[in-house]
């Protein structure tokens, strides 16, 4: 979706308002070739998105270095890089939307505080070599890291900007094009011989970060790039006051020629030597084997690997960046013509010891994007960009398919009434859908910039003027229509087993949020209350709401509320329970007295509202999960990677996890990572590639 230009002309008309869905809040900054903002999601959570200039959005070259980065930054988002949530680079003004860090950039830290101390520098030079070779294991060369580059987050630097060229910051030129890369923190061969650049560049790069981190300048320093650019071929670099341990090592990445510079595997031995005399070892993070990631898999249909376990070192994440908590998909409005000319579906079958028929299915090879189920008159209705389709639970075969038209929204799919419920053309638009045959049986628009939530046999659709619209799934007519008390859009939710939709609304200095409890049927308050904080619903129990507290200003969570509603909020009817560490992001499930927390970084825990303690956590190696999926035995969750991980309700421990499926879609991101459905002892599941696969609830061990 194109980004909606602000009324007006000139420069302020320049500056969108919304890009997809995303309402976009201030200007972060703004460079050669676009602008980023800081924007939010429906749920709250910041977010940074990028929107290309609309000059350079015409030129058909630079579109494609635009689509390069997005894959790009698919394809490195982890520990030490922004993760990428979100991106529309065939957009009329191209965009992208990474997780919001908060922190100053290497640039801005080193202006206003001055040089690094040693150990401060050992610690950044040991983060930027774990990240540079996370970058160049999945085949990216950044070609522009320098210090506006580095994010400095709590949990360690961030890298951005992969392999971006800026048009107009750039004042240099190649016979062949544009320049790549910033001169004086470029490689020798970035000047001779651009088109040859590898991995070494970035090596060169860092040794230039690590220089400026230490005095303020660079290794060669120059007002004029041409001159800047003969140092960096031709001169010795200046080490003036760079430390004498880190000097030497410095040295060898700012060598000439390329095959001289160290690796980043190298530089991360080196340091581990450096540490040791100053008892600094547990500033460098542990190195890593080729054995700690799940291999992808090959795209097409190959047979089911058999039983096995899978236990990588859970790699430590911090949880310094905001996660993008939507539920989305992958969907529109249906074309007519049933499924005629699609391919064919290719599904695997394995029958695991306890009997259960694992599967694992494509329906089509069209699409992009992670196909999100839910289940539905016995099936398991599907929908994934370009197709909506059923199957059968128990063995994965095709029931019907039919394709639909190709545009995002920001809201899941719905069965209600006996009705698959599609948002559509961007959430403009609902269609229902027969469960039996795919056949549309009802239409209806929706305003712009509306949330859609889905409660028992009633769609609920918010307005901007803090209105609630109650629509019935079975026939797509408005059934009632309210204000609730609040302001501005309130935020919905529903949860199985609860006959009652919740509207959130937080006053605008996060000192309190108003809470309206209503009967989906006939829009009935039937309880109102304004509890202390900025809060986030996650789940209800035995007519308690459960609820995240949030740092009004970072968005963090720092504690767990659970409301029990009575004449007015009291020490009785709310209990408050704090958090060990607040969690950046959690996406969180509420089963019995325990709620489960899966944070941005990797952090998943259990939290115990009756006893007030936490009953386990462990870091795990995603940096961005499903909401978790809670039996008795196991917490499951999805990963952006395609990955199914389930871990001991117990303790926390791995217990199993599925192969990786990304799928040769690089350039495409999910805005979600769908939650998978645990129906009965089976668990569902989908991947980037298209795949939907079911596997045993009992015997993750055995994926």
């Amino acid at each position: 979706m194109t980004p909606q230009r602000r009324p007006g002309a000139g420069a302020e008309a320049e500056l969108p308002e919304y890009a997809g869905q995303y309402l976009l809040e201030s200007c972060l900054g703004s460079g050669g070739m676009g602008v980023v903002h800081l924007a939010r999601s429906t749920s709250g959570l910041k977010l940074a998105v990028k929107v290309v200039h609309a000059e350079f959005a015409r030129d058909p070259e630079f579109r494609a270095r635009f689509r390069q980065e997005v894959a790009a930054a698919r394809r490195v988002s982890g520990a030490f890089t922004a993760p990428v949530v979100d991106a529309d680079p065939e957009a009329g003004r191209p965009w992208m939307a990474t997780l919001f860090i908060p922190g100053p950039t290497l640039s801005e830290q080193v202006k206003r505080n001055g040089p690094m101390p040693a150990a401060q520098l050992r610690r950044l030079m040991a983060g930027l070599a774990e990240a540079l070779r996370d970058i160049h294991r999945v085949g990216v060369v950044h070609r522009d890291l320098k210090p506006s580059n580095v994010l400095l987050a709590e949990d360690g630097p961030k890298v951005i900007d992969f392999g971006i060229s800026r048009p107009t910051d750039s004042e240099l030129r190649t016979e062949t094009g544009k320049l790549i890369g910033t001169p004086p923190f470029m490689a020798p061969e970035q000047f001779r011989r651009p088109r040859d650049v590898g991995p070494a560049a970035d090596i060169f790069a860092l040794g230039s970060v690590m220089v400026h981190a230490a005095t303020g300048r660079g290794p060669f320093d120059s007002d004029s790039p041409y001159v800047v650019a003969y140092q960096v071929v031709h001169d010795e670099p200046d080490l003036t006051g760079v430390p004498e341990n880190l000097a030497p090592l410095i040295l060898r990445c700012l060598a000439k020629e390329p095959a001289e510079r160290p690796t980043p595997d190298e530089l991360m031995r080196e340091l581990r030597s450096v540490a040791a005399s100053y008892d600094t070892q547990a500033f460098i993070p542990a190195q890593r084997t080729g054995h700690d990631v799940p291999a992808p898999e090959p795209a097409g249909a190959e047979p089911a690997p058999g039983p096995r376990r899978r236990f990588g070192r859970l790699a430590a994440l911090g949880a310094g960046v905001l996660a993008l908590a939507l539920a989305g998909v992958f969907s529109a409005l249906l074309w007519p013509g049933g499924d005629k000319g699609l391919p064919a579906q290719h599904t695997d079958v394995r029958t695991v010891p306890s009997g259960f028929a694992a599967w694992r299915t494509k329906p089509s090879a069209k699409g992009s994007g992670m196909p999100q189920c839910v289940e539905g008159a016995g099936k398991l209705l599907c929908v994934r960009s370009g197709l909506a389709f059923a199957l059968d639970p128990a063995h994965g075969s095709l029931l019907w398919r039919r394709p639909v038209a190709d545009e995002r929204t920001s809201d899941a799919p719905a069965f209600s009434d006996g009705l698959l419920l599609l948002p559509a053309e961007g959430g403009r638009r609902v269609v229902a859908l027969e469960p039996a045959s795919g056949r549309p049986r009802w239409q209806r628009d929706i305003p712009a910039h509306t949330g859609i939530r889905c409660a028992g046999s009633m769609l609920l659709v918010t307005g901007t003027d803090g209105t609630v619209t109650g629509v019935a799934g079975a026939s797509g007519d408005t059934m009632w229509h309210r204000r609730v008390s609040g302001t501005g859009t309130p935020f919905l939710a529903h949860y199985d087993g609860d006959p009652l939709a919740y509207a959130t609304s937080t006053s605008a200095d996060g000192a309190s949020t108003q809470v309206t409890a209503l009967d989906p049927r006939t829009g009935t308050a039937r309880w109102e209350a304004r509890l202390k904080g900025t809060l986030q619903p996650i789940g209800s129990r035995r007519g308690s709401l459960f609820l995240l507290a949030l740092d009004p200003v970072s968005g963090d969570a720092n504690a767990v509320v659970r409301y029990a509603p009575g004449s007015q909020p009291d020490a009785k009817s709310v209990r408050r329970v704090a958090l060990s560490v607040p969690l950046t992001a959690p996406q969180a499930t509420v089963r019995g007295d325990v709620v489960n927390l899966l944070a941005a970084g990797g952090s998943l825990e259990a939290l115990d509202l009756r006893t007030g303690t936490r009953l386990w956590h462990v870091e795990t190696s995603v940096t961005r999960g499903s909401v978790p999926v809670v039996s008795a035995d196991h917490v499951y969750f999805t990963a952006p990677d395609g990955r199914l991980l389930a871990f001991d309700a117990r303790d926390g421990s791995l217990v199993g996890q599925t192969p990786s499926r990304l799928g040769t879609n690089a350039g495409q991101v999910a805005g979600v990572v769908p939650a998978p459905l645990l129906i009965g002892s089976r668990v569902y599941a989908t991947a980037p590639d298209g795949t939907v696969f079911a596997v045993s609830a009992r015997d993750p061990a055995g994926w």
